[in-house]
């Protein structure tokens, strides 16, 4: 090995060396085309302390003087189970359109996929702000918006389910002169129910925390009422609407977790 060989630095090298200069110059002029300055996060923190100043102590005593925030959690929890009960049940349907092993017809399979595929890229805040429009503010734009939202990402979803089915139990019972409708019935139903169902459960997770983010924009629910609170500076009713909001998270996210480990726990047992 020569000495030029040891010093010249490798053709790997040179490309991880491009990779980071052309990285951090990106990095830099998106830095100055929005106008970031990371010291600032330290030269204007007083700003910040001020804020949390006025945010603590938090206003609990909205949970029982206000009776709209009772309303407003049980409007949140409403909404997220009826977008998911509704959107839950027609993907559950579009999924069985769009399976090559439950759709015979070429056709219907791609319309139903492009119909799924166009409202998986349509984002949440659109479709919301679509409805709101349409049908006024309120919980039952968010209800609607909830629906296309999981319709959109759970239809795909129950299709990959469906296709990937044991196909012995539904060939034998197709053998024997079962229809297609009574193999649904008899042998891909009952092997993919476990499995909609957690994956239910876990859109009903999903739809909670996306309930209260469309209620900033109009959705209804206690988002809304976290909107509210916010524009009229009531710092200390905003930190115990987030307080209230953590620990419904928590709590729904606890529930989906402990059911989905009964529901698959019991299929895998069946």
């Amino acid at each position: 090995m020569s000495t030029v060989d040891i010093i010249m630095p490798s053709k790997r090298y040179k490309q991880k060396a491009t990779i980071f200069m052309v990285s951090a110059i990106v990095i830099l002029v998106a830095c100055i085309y929005l106008n970031f300055n990371p010291i600032m996060i330290f030269t204007e923190f007083h700003y910040v302390r001020d804020l949390l100043g006025e945010m603590f102590m938090p206003n609990y005593q909205i949970l029982y003087e206000n009776t709209s925030t009772g309303i407003s959690i049980l409007q949140t929890l409403s909404m997220a189970f009826l977008g998911t009960l509704y959107g839950g049940l027609i993907a559950f349907v579009l999924a069985f359109l769009a399976a090559s092993n439950t759709m015979p017809y070429k056709a219907v399979r791609i319309i139903t996929q492009v119909f799924v595929s166009m409202l998986r890229v349509i984002p949440a805040l659109v479709v919301v702000l679509v409805f709101v429009i349409a049908v006024g503010p309120g919980s039952f734009s968010g209800v609607l918006t909830l629906v296309i939202v999981t319709i959109g990402s759970f239809a795909k979803l129950f299709t990959e389910i469906i296709e990937n089915v044991e196909s012995g139990p539904g060939e034998a019972i197709f053998s024997v002169g079962a229809s297609r409708l009574q193999v649904i019935r008899y042998s891909i139903i009952p092997q993919i129910m476990p499995s909609f169902i957690a994956n239910l459960l876990y859109a009903f997770d999903v739809n909670m925390r996306a309930a209260i983010g469309l209620g900033i924009f109009g959705g209804g629910g206690i988002g809304f009422q976290l909107q509210m609170a916010k524009s009229v500076l009531h710092y200390k009713d905003v930190t115990a609407l987030i307080t209230i909001i953590i620990i419904l998270v928590i709590l729904v996210e606890k529930l989906s977790d402990y059911l989905r480990k009964r529901i698959l726990g019991e299929g895998k047992l069946g």
